[in-house]
């Protein structure tokens, strides 16, 4: 699996979030969005080409966990796909999608 990539402004998911690679993704992705600065993190997606359902429970359980930090969670470059995913299950409000 690829990594969580980070820059000073955003964090990039991964190519491939599925339920095998959900927690560790998640794990990432906590480690770190929580380093940057700021109470709005940006995550961006549009690198996101293999998913399922996996990846829309990634996104709303690490807007809790930044939520309980005080930071608000922003998405940008959202596959369509994803998109529809998030309209689908009725949490494009959570995430903005």
């Amino acid at each position: 699996m690829a990594a969580v990539d980070t820059s000073d402004s955003f964090v990039r998911l991964p190519e491939r979030v599925t339920l095998q690679e959900a927690v560790q993704v998640l794990d990432e992705l906590n480690q770190a969005l929580a380093k940057l600065p700021g109470a709005q993190v940006t995550l961006d997606a549009s690198g996101l080409q293999v998913f399922d359902t996996s990846a829309v429970a990634v996104l709303l359980t690490l807007r809790s966990n930044l939520l309980a930090q005080g930071k608000k969670l922003s998405v940008d470059g959202w596959p369509q796909r994803l998109a529809d995913l998030v309209k689908l299950y009725g949490v494009s409000e959570l995430l903005a999608a």
